[in-house]
């Protein structure tokens, strides 16, 4: 009886080809069902639906933050494979890591559960956080 998990969330994008192509590189599966206005990037359970220019920008569409413009998200991910594998994908996308790694408390047991997190920005400019929880 309450919020038991986040389903998706949704943010305007600026360049999908490049954003689905970076999402796909991390591992994501790519959902075409609404497009041309939206993408999903599904991981697991969980989806990132993406607004492309045409709905975000349109003065008809009301869904959204009211100042929701790309690169307003913070996603927080939680990796399974290790730091070393994380820092391996990390460089072969060629994106520069922000901060980290850094401990972190995360949202594991209501946040009693420390992991170790390294930052970097997708191409839109949204800041991803992947955690990595001890094993």
């Amino acid at each position: 009886m309450g919020i038991q998990a986040i389903d998706h969330v949704a943010v305007p994008v600026q360049d999908m080809p490049a954003m689905l192509a970076f999402y796909r590189a991390l591992g994501c599966a790519v959902s075409e069902d609404y497009a041309p206005i939206v993408y999903s990037v599904c991981f697991g359970d969980h989806r990132i639906n993406f607004h492309a220019p045409a709905l975000w920008q349109s003065e008809d569409f009301s869904l959204r933050g009211p100042a929701a413009k790309p690169g307003c998200g913070d996603f927080c991910f939680v990796w399974e494979g290790g730091a070393e594998a994380l820092a391996s994908l990390i460089a072969s996308l060629g994106t520069p890591v922000v901060l980290g790694p850094v401990a972190r408390q995360g949202g594991r047991a209501g946040g009693a559960e420390a992991g170790m997190s390294t930052y970097i920005r997708d191409p839109d400019g949204n800041l991803l956080e992947f955690i990595v929880y001890p094993e």
